[in-house]
């Protein structure tokens, strides 16, 4: 377990000691307070029950007198008195709905009896004193059983809630005793506990953290295969041996990178050093070509035999191809090292990508004709246009179908593009060939700067590997991306994804 576990389940245990000492006093105060409540309510209960019976005795006598009076004389009741008897008698009927209140659970059965024979009983009083002046009313108020009745019913009342005064009396005496047990239980319990959790989670943090220090020492004297896996905890101890760890794993991949980055910083200064071949014999290429056929016209203009006009043009025409192959070398060198330095901008407009692909096809017709390359058009009318760099886009286009006829002779390339429905507002331009393909290998580092996908590449097709590389970087610049698969012997497909609305392509630039 950890030992942030540990402390918390002990610190849980502690609070819940206290929790339970602290509601069982509570439970006690409220226990001791309903109970005391109760017991009021019983002693109340009963004094109001000697005052009923004292109420109810001394309008019996007086109905008694009363009646006496109707029989041996003719005295008329008077309104006043007829007023007071009514309002002793509401009294009376009062105080005993204030015993109802009073009365709760066992002796609630005894009041509804009470109440039954009373209000019968303060009815036939009522009823007593409005008639006493009406000669023909006739009634036997010296009838004792109603009055017995309520009296019997009254007492039955007055002693249960008696007996309940008494028993809450002994329940509040065993609450007190029981919380108070239960709070010295609790409380020597805590300090118990507390003690013990104290002293476990000392020694078990000493001993860990001396395992700590062993193994920092070690690791620090240089001993970076040194483990301290002898920590049984899973919490923050386990997690800082496994730092410990982690770090002289680390230290050890660290020293790896650094020997790895000092053979990458060499194959880097040998691509390079290879880049600059190519880029001399590339560069060397047009150059003879144009001083070559500028000094032939040179000593044919010399001559003072008839000029071959079609032999001119013919030399002309091959050295202003040289040229335009010399610019375009330079021109990728320039972009390459404008992305490089961060000073390549990004010019956006609206433009048909239907119409460059269309012209960037045209124009690299002649060189698909020369290696007998059959190019395959998919219908493109649907495209939305573009909001982009129209500029960096042609370029894109060019440079993957000159790429693709590069490594192809007398194949297929195809040029297609479509809407991507799981991606609304993007397009996906791809260029497929039918040529000599790509290893796993050579696809993984075809889009590097000075790399070619084979050192085998440049003696037999030529190029300085910047081409594909300038794709990568013109895609990023123009929020979007390009991918590539290849098998050997199978062709490679090319695709370009880029976004079609100006929003996206804002925001991806």
């Amino acid at each position: 377990m950890s030992l942030r576990r540990q402390l918390t389940l002990s610190l849980v245990t502690i609070l819940m000691l206290f929790a339970i000492n602290v509601g069982t006093h509570f439970w006690g105060s409220y226990a001791r307070n309903e109970s005391m409540i109760a017991y009021r309510n019983s002693v109340t209960a009963a004094q109001l029950s000697t005052e009923v019976e004292q109420l109810l005795e001394d309008q019996r006598q007086q109905t008694l007198i009363l009646a006496t009076l109707r029989e041996t004389t003719e005295d008329l009741l008077e309104d006043t008195e007829l007023k007071q008897a009514e309002v002793a008698i509401a009294t009376i009927n009062d105080k005993i709905r204030k015993l109802g209140e009073l009365s709760h659970g066992v002796t609630e059965l005894n009041y509804e009896l009470l109440w039954k024979s009373s209000s019968h009983l303060l009815k036939l009083w009522l009823n007593f004193y409005r008639n006493y002046n009406n000669p023909e009313f006739n009634m036997d108020i010296n009838d004792s059983l109603p009055f017995l009745e309520a009296s019997q019913r009254l007492k039955e009342l007055e002693e249960r809630q008696a007996f309940i005064a008494d028993q809450r009396a002994n329940i509040i005496d065993r609450t007190i005793s029981l919380t108070d047990r239960i709070t010295i239980i609790a409380f020597f319990a805590s300090i118990f506990l507390t003690a013990t959790l104290g002293y476990y989670l000392v020694s078990y943090t000493n001993k860990s953290l001396k395992r700590l220090k062993k193994g920092t020492e070690r690791v620090g004297s240089g001993d970076l295969n040194y483990r301290i896996e002898d920590i049984d905890d899973t919490g923050e101890l386990g997690d800082l041996a496994d730092a410990f760890n982690d770090m002289s794993d680390k230290l050890r991949n660290a020293i790896y990178d650094v020997r790895k980055a000092r053979d990458d910083a060499d194959e880097a200064n040998a691509a390079k050093s290879i880049f600059l071949a190519n880029v001399s014999h590339e560069l060397r290429t047009p150059l003879n070509a144009i001083i070559g056929y500028s000094e032939m016209l040179h000593d044919e203009l010399g001559d003072k035999s008839e000029l071959n006009r079609p032999q001119i043009q013919q030399d002309l025409d091959i050295i202003t191809n040289s040229g335009r192959r010399l610019l375009t070398l330079i021109d990728d060198i320039l972009d390459l090292s404008k992305i490089e330095t961060g000073k390549m901008s990004l010019h956006q407009e609206k433009f048909n990508p239907t119409a460059i692909i269309k012209e960037a096809c045209e124009v690299l017709a002649p060189l698909l004709r020369n290696n007998n390359n059959e190019l395959q058009i998919d219908e493109l009318r649907d495209l939305p246009p573009l909001y982009n760099d129209a500029a960096k886009f042609r370029q894109v286009i060019t440079n993957l179908l000159s790429n693709a006829n590069k490594f192809t002779k007398g194949g297929i390339i195809r040029v297609s593009a479509r809407q991507v429905p799981e991606r609304p507002g993007w397009l996906e331009f791809a260029v497929r060939d039918t040529g000599i393909g790509m290893t796993a290998e050579q696809l993984s580092r075809v889009f590097d700067a000075f790399v070619q996908a084979d050192s085998s590449i440049s003696a037999n097709y030529g190029g300085t590997g910047l081409g594909l590389a300038i794709c990568r970087d013109f895609c990023a610049l123009m929020g979007g991306s390009i991918s590539a698969e290849s098998a050997v012997g199978a062709g490679s497909t090319f695709t370009v994804s880029l976004p079609s609305d100006p929003a996206s392509a804002h925001a991806g630039a």
